[in-house]
Order: C-alpha cells, then sequence, then structure tokens
C-alpha cells in the first residue's frame, strides 16, 4: 500500500487497525469505482476551470483517467489489498503517470466527498433499473389480465376459498402493484437526484468550486446546497433508495408466494416453466419451486440492508467513519433485489394455469356471497341476505356458472369493469416520467 495521505510522521501504521478501518473498501469499492472515475473527471474539469489546473495537465487526467476506467473493465487494473480504498487507488495511479498533476487530483476533496458522489450516482442507476423492472412486470400483467380476463380463477382470504375470482383480476392487481413500484423509484430518484461532488467533509473549502459545472457534466437534476446536509443525507438517502427497492422485493414476495401455493399438488393451478425449477438431490419424484422460493426470501436481504442503515443514522450532524458501513448495505440490498426483479418478467410471462384444476377447485360455496348482494339487490337488508346465503351455501351454486359470477361482479375494478384502460394510460405516463428524468452524463 502506498503511504496514507492522513500518516503522520512517527506514528507506526499498526496493520491489524488498518485491516480494521478499511474493513471491506476495496471490495466494495470495485462496485463504485467506475462512477469514482466519472466523478473525477467532472472534479478535474472544474479544478482547471478556477485556475487548479492547466489545459494540458486537466488533458493528461482525463486521458489517464479514461485508460483507468478501460484497464478496469477489462480486468488490466485490479483494485485490491495494496491500495487503502478506491479513491487512493485512483490518485495512486495518476500520480504514478502525471506526478504532480497526479497529486493535485484530490484537491478540494475528501474521501468522504468521493465515496458520497460515486455512491450518489450508483443508486441513481440502481433506483432506474427498478423503475424499469416494475414497469416491464406491470406490462406483462397488463397483457395477460387481457388476454385472460375471463378465465376463472378461485379467490381467497385467509387462505380459504371465498369467493370466484378470475386470472384477469389476478393479473391486474399485480400491474397496479408494480406500476406503483415503478413510480416511487422514479420519485426517490428525483430526491436523490443532487450533486454532493465539492462539499469536502462537509464545511466546503477555500476554493470557489465550480459546483454548477460539475452538477451539469454529472447529469444531477440539482445541486446539493449545503455541505452540512450533504452529510446529513449520506445514510437518509440510501435507505430511502432500499424503502423503494423494498416496495418491489415485497410485492415481489407476495407474488412468488401465490405462486409457491399455486404450484403446489394441493392446488396445482399453475405449470411452472421447467428452467425455474430444479430436481430433488434425494427425491428423485419431485420438482423444487427453488427460484419463486428464492424470489420470496429476497426480500428479507433488503430489509437487513436497511434495518443496517438505519441503525446507523443514530448520530449526530457531521461525518462518521459508521458511516463507511452504508455501502455494504446497499450493495448486498440491491444486488439481491436487483437479481430477483430480473427474472420475474419472463417467468410471468411463460407460466401457465391449469384450467381443469381452476374450475374444480371453485366449490358451490364460492357463490354464498353472489346470493347475499343478489337478494340484497332485490330489497332484503344485507344482515338477513347474509344469514339465509350462509345458511344455504351448500347449494348456493345450483344453476351457476362461473363465467356468469364473474360476469356480475360490475364494481370498479372487479371482473366484469376491470379498468385496464386506466391502468395503461397509468404505465404509458410511466415512459413519459422516465424521459423527464434524465441519465447520468
Amino acid at each position: 500500500m502506498s503511504d496514507l495521505l492522513w500518516q503522520k510522521p512517527g506514528v507506526r501504521v499498526d496493520a491489524r487497525i488498518q485491516a480494521f478501518l478499511a474493513g471491506d473498501d476495496v471490495v466494495l469499492d470495485r462496485e463504485f469505482f467506475l462512477h469514482d472515475i466519472i466523478a473525477s473527471t467532472a472534479h478535474a474539469q472544474g479544478l482547471q476551470r478556477i485556475g487548479i489546473l492547466s489545459i494540458d495537465e486537466l488533458d493528461g487526467l482525463k486521458r489517464e483517467l479514461a485508460i483507468l476506467a478501460d484497464d478496469f473493465s477489462s480486468g488490466g487494473f485490479i483494485l485490491d489489498e495494496r491500495f487503502e480504498d478506491g479513491h487512493s487507488a485512483i490518485e495512486a495511479r495518476l500520480t504514478e503517470r502525471l506526478g504532480d498533476a497526479g497529486r493535485k487530483i484530490h484537491t478540494g476533496r475528501s474521501r468522504n466527498d468521493q465515496v458520497l458522489v460515486a455512491t450518489r450516482l450508483w443508486l441513481k442507476e440502481k433506483l432506474d433499473r427498478v423503475a424499469q423492472l416494475s414497469r416491464d412486470i406491470a406490462r406483462v400483467a397488463l397483457d395477460r389480465a387481457e388476454a385472460e380476463k375471463h378465465l376463472p380463477l378461485p379467490g381467497y382470504t385467509h387462505i380459504q376459498r371465498a369467493v370466484v375470482s378470475s386470472a384477469g383480476m389476478w393479473w391486474a392487481g399485480w400491474a397496479e402493484a408494480f406500476i406503483d413500484d415503478a413510480v416511487r423509484a422514479n420519485d426517490t430518484l428525483r430526491l436523490i437526484d443532487s450533486n454532493p461532488l465539492g462539499t469536502a467533509a462537509g464545511y466546503g473549502v477555500n476554493l470557489k468550486l465550480d459546483r454548477e459545472h460539475t452538477t451539469q457534466a454529472l447529469g444531477f437534476a440539482r445541486m446539493q446546497v449545503s455541505p452540512i446536509y450533504a452529510q446529513l443525507s449520506r445514510g437518509k438517502f440510501e435507505l430511502a433508495a432500499l424503502e423503494s427497492l423494498g416496495s418491489a422485493t415485497l410485492d415481489l414476495r407476495r407474488l412468488a408466494w401465490d405462486l409457491s401455493l399455486f404450484n403446489s399438488a394441493e392446488f396445482g393451478f399453475v405449470a411452472l416453466p421447467a428452467q425455474y425449477t430444479t430436481g430433488s438431490s434425494i427425491m428423485p419424484n419431485k420438482r423444487n419451486p427453488d427460484v419463486i422460493e428464492l424470489m420470496r426470501a429476497t426480500h428479507a436481504s433488503v430489509a437487513a440492508a436497511r434495518t443496517e442503515i438505519e441503525q446507523l443514522l443514530s448520530l449526530p450532524s457531521g461525518y462518521h467513519r459508521d458511516l463507511q458501513a452504508s455501502k455494504g448495505a446497499i450493495f448486498h440490498g440491491f444486488g439481491r433485489g436487483l437479481a430477483a426483479l430480473e427474472l420475474l418478467p419472463d417467468l410471468l410471462a411463460n407460466l401457465e394455469w391449469r384450467e381443469d384444476r381452476l374450475r374444480a377447485a371453485i366449490d358451490s360455496g364460492m357463490y354464498a356471497t353472489d346470493v347475499a348482494v343478489e337478494a340484497a339487490i332485490a330489497g332484503v337488508p344485507f344482515r338477513d341476505a347474509y344469514k339465509a346465503a350462509a345458511a344455504s351455501a351448500d347449494s348456493a351454486g345450483q344453476g351457476r356458472t362461473p363465467e356468469a359470477s364473474l360476469a356480475a361482479r360490475t364494481s370498479p375494478g372487479a371482473a366484469a369493469d376491470l379498468r385496464l384502460d386506466i391502468l395503461i394510460v397509468r404505465w404509458n405516463g410511466l415512459d413519459k416520467d422516465r424521459l423527464d428524468k434524465g441519465t447520468v452524463a
């Protein structure tokens, strides 16, 4: 490892203490390294604009930063234990290649400033991906709701057979859920879309930094004005991002639970694509729905990451080293959450309903609510109609069909009036919403 910038003369650096301080920084910073390079390029441009760097020095830094990005992407440069973290690795490489010009890159910055802007850029990309995936999932659900709107499906409350429902209603529910998840991801992206570059360790620096330029160069919607708030927002913005991701993985968990039940031999309502199941290591007679089971588990990782960051934030104002731990939380939370969401659109597009099992599961008692409502329409007080329907539940299905029950379900959003057109308008608005946000430069 090269000499530490903060190392004091005559003070020996204890290797064990330094390893503890560094933690997983080198490993985690591999995830944020390219974003740090992007931010360092913008910072160098800003330094040239205020006279700290010459044009030639800026050209050299931009060239070497671009080469470093290519080397890192190709495996020619490895971020490893030779370096304290990603930021020191960048400075060491630039100093090696450019001498004094490389040493100037850290002017007006702190390591905290560097990780703040790198993780902020990274979070913007991840939230945009959450929005895209939620939009894709909602599109599959909308298409299948339209195609299968008349397919009867047992409706459950308390995991008990309750009423006749439809595949159209089931799909429409997930469509609206993931539209909302996309909206929330976009809204959270707007919240965090502010540039902390140039706030140093939370108190600014004795330089008239061109923060307006770096804000524009990095594609941020606005500048985060207060250096103190830049520190206060660290952890707060990460928490908001994980909450947005968690909105989607929470819906994923409940959807996966439905599919777990529907795929069981006791229900037998769906057949999953073969590639989403695995063979048992001991029981040759069965296939296991491992993918949807691990999808169910995904939200636990996101919730754990959220809790980890929330517990870090019991701090006074200003920068504290505790916040270093927030990098691992967002890396693991988004790593697992997005990996699960990536698999969902194709799974939903290719699962098959077993119509014979769906119809066989609709029993006479599931028409009792229809009987009670029809009596109420005819003028019987609902309490009396309810009691009479309950008493005759075993025969409520005589002369009735699932299709007729669904056709009579005319309340807005119910089977006979799914209002998919409203959801499609909202879905179309997501595309415009994404274009309005812009992307990272």
